[in-house]
């Protein structure tokens, strides 16, 4: 599969979400950062936002629901017009249930993990889903650095992959940039979620280009892809 980037509104100008949205029609994805302030210590936005942002972008909305009991509120998400939806291990009650009902309302369902929450528990879970997120920063804030503890982490999640012969992407989140995104793909990552990488420079549109470029030649180079 092609790498894919996912620039963050968490990093753009909350007062021109649909301006900001527009600006990075070139991408795969737009990643939505939903926060309630109990998960995580920071409050964002929710369904009725990605409501207005599904009407006004044609690219595919990317919700990374950083709240509790996303069993409850997920399947609301899918509904406001979200392709895809990410829950957190650590929140969710019956995680294989919500997958199933994520998949069943028609978008893709993903799963994410702190940078303390190991993948290995998970394994029999991944079948079920389309996408894990391996955080590479703890979740709440934008702009924090890059976790290089996690890319172990992350070879062992492609690895499972692998295992289980599964069409299964792996997503990180936290920190990536110019300078992180070879090393997430050379570890197995083939989405990337970049904040102010992208909407920090003066065009994010060739930041988006810029980065595919990087992740594309770092995975021609990786291992995990050659042996796929």
């Amino acid at each position: 599969m092609a790498v894919q980037i996912n620039p963050s509104i968490l990093s753009a100008d909350f007062a021109r979400l649909a301006d900001e949205a527009k600006a990075v029609e070139g991408a795969d994805w737009l990643h939505v950062d939903v926060m309630d302030n109990h998960f995580v210590p920071n409050l964002t936005l929710g369904v009725p936002v990605v409501e207005s942002l599904a009407r006004a972008t044609r690219t595919p909305l990317d919700c990374h629901l950083m709240i509790e009991d996303p069993d409850r509120w997920a399947p609301q998400y899918v509904e406001a017009g979200a392709g895809s939806v990410t829950f957190h291990a650590e929140a969710a009650h019956a995680p294989v249930r919500l997958a199933r009902e994520i998949r069943a309302k028609g978008a893709r369902a993903s799963m994410a993990l702190k940078p303390g929450s190991p993948i290995e528990p998970y394994e029999d879970l991944l079948p079920e889903l389309d996408m894990v997120l391996i955080m590479t920063v703890e979740p709440g804030f934008g702009g924090q650095s890059f976790l290089d503890i996690m890319l172990p982490k992350i070879r062992r999640t492609r690895e499972l992959i692998a295992k289980h012969d599964l069409d299964l992407w792996l997503q990180v989140d936290g920190g990536v940039s110019a300078a992180t995104i070879e090393r997430c793909a050379e570890a197995g990552a083939d989405v990337f979620v970049a904040g102010s990488a992208v909407y920090g420079a003066s065009d994010p549109s060739e930041a988006v280009r810029a980065l595919r470029d990087e992740a594309a030649t770092a995975t021609s180079r990786a291992a995990w892809a050659c042996d796929h």
